[in-house]
């Protein structure tokens, strides 16, 4: 028998794992399947902006040959110039990379870092692709508390209390997903003195920094780095509604002197794959430098923030359901009383939904969440569809009752 390696045996990815494929089999059976299982724009009418677009096909002629293995130079340039008025100080060319989306990023930045057993700290709940690198390169993803109870924000006593000689790195995610939560600058100003002290590489996943709400502002971890090394991460598939291109960036601050071998690594990884897609490096500049279309989604009577707004107000109206108000990104991650539904597995109040109400959704497990009381919505779709999939929720509700353990989705 041919095996796979073992330490996939650590790895998932929920928002693509079995239910997402029983929801296939749905689909092939007949339904219509409402996914909210990932953050995709375009599926519910969010394009890319039409001068970005256009920017491509008129330098696909420019982009049909390898790229620097870091990215074209007017990408980089106008990423460095975009940090540069976040406040973000001495950050070169050669510091920023860009790659398939953030995704490949973070494998690179992870891979690069870590030997068998290092540790990781990672936020709970979080995006799983952060537990599944450190996972898959060897390491130990220890999770500290965000909490709740204090708007999501990330515990720091907790995150203290977990770090060891074997830590290497603590990974910030803000704005968050899945809980929309965003930090304010004292407390990232906080992780960061946290990072200096042990020595740590801070990874901050931020791609989502310019979707925010109610005059919320948003600060770059690097900003706070004097000698912490900060390894930032964004791109276009969010703020820039793009996630086919698969255009992620990073870009390395801080500490630089002390992390050559460590960057080093980086460009080993990168240069192995030669380049990344380079149409979509030409999107880059125009994004960031052009008219910033998600500035007016999420204003008051804007789309996303009606949306939130609706999807909120409905969630938290339906007994047994609370909330805390995302002011970012566009998740929720409500909780439901489990003893009001009897609810043990998360995972199988996730598949009675789907089943009886064709909405998939995200159990909060699939976020490394360690209770089966949470789960994940995307208020992507349009307020009509945010309705019923509210009505369809409540209704749902007030007659669920977990009987039965949960079953493997093979087992169904």
């Amino acid at each position: 028998m041919i095996q796979r390696n073992t330490r996939l045996d650590s790895v998932n990815y929920e928002l693509q794992g079995p239910l997402y494929e029983k929801a296939k089999e749905l689909e092939e059976q007949g339904h219509r399947i409402l996914k909210l299982n990932l953050g995709n724009p375009a599926p519910f009418g969010f394009d890319a902006p039409q001068h970005v677009v256009d920017h491509i096909i008129q330098n696909l002629p420019k982009a049909q040959g390898y790229a620097d293995y870091r990215g074209i130079v007017p990408a980089r340039e106008a990423i460095r110039d975009y940090y540069r008025t976040k406040g973000v100080q001495g950050v070169q060319l050669n510091d920023i990379m860009i790659g398939n989306g953030v995704s490949e990023l973070v494998f690179f930045a992870v891979q690069a870092l870590l030997n068998e057993g290092d540790e990781v700290l990672v936020p709970t709940p979080d995006y799983p692709l952060w537990t599944a690198a450190v996972n898959f390169s060897g390491g130990k993803t220890v999770h500290y508390l965000c909490d709740e109870a204090s708007g999501w924000y990330p515990d720091l006593t907790d995150i203290r209390r977990k770090i060891t000689s074997r830590t290497r790195a603590i990974v910030l995610i803000n704005p968050n997903n899945p809980t929309g939560a965003v930090y304010p600058p004292e407390m990232v100003q906080q992780l960061v003195a946290l990072a200096e002290e042990h020595g740590l590489v801070v990874f901050s996943d931020e791609i989502y920094d310019k979707i925010l709400y109610e005059g919320v502002v948003h600060y770059p971890t690097a900003c706070f780095a004097d000698t912490a090394l900060v390894v930032t991460f964004s791109g276009l598939s969010k703020n820039y509604l793009s996630a086919g291109f698969r255009a992620g960036w990073m870009l390395v601050s801080g500490n630089k002197r002390a992390a050559a071998g460590y960057i080093d690594g980086l460009n080993i990884l990168a240069s192995l794959r030669v380049c990344s897609n380079v149409p979509a490096q030409y999107a880059i500049a125009v994004a960031l430098k052009g008219y910033q279309a998600v500035d007016d989604l999420v204003l008051p009577g804007g789309r996303l923030r009606q949306q939130r707004d609706l999807c909120y107000e409905m969630l938290t109206a339906i007994p047994g359901i609370s909330c805390v108000k995302p002011m970012g990104a566009f998740y929720m991650f409500p909780k439901i009383d489990v003893k009001k539904f009897g609810i043990t597995s998360d995972l199988q109040f996730a598949l009675d939904f789907l089943e009886q109400q064709q909405v998939l959704l995200v159990q909060g497990s699939g976020f490394n969440w360690q209770h089966p009381d949470h789960f994940r919505v995307v208020y992507l779709p349009s307020s009509e569809e945010i309705s019923q999939t509210m009505v369809k929720l409540s209704g749902f509700l007030q007659q669920y009752q977990q009987q039965s353990p949960a079953l493997s989705l093979k087992d169904r």
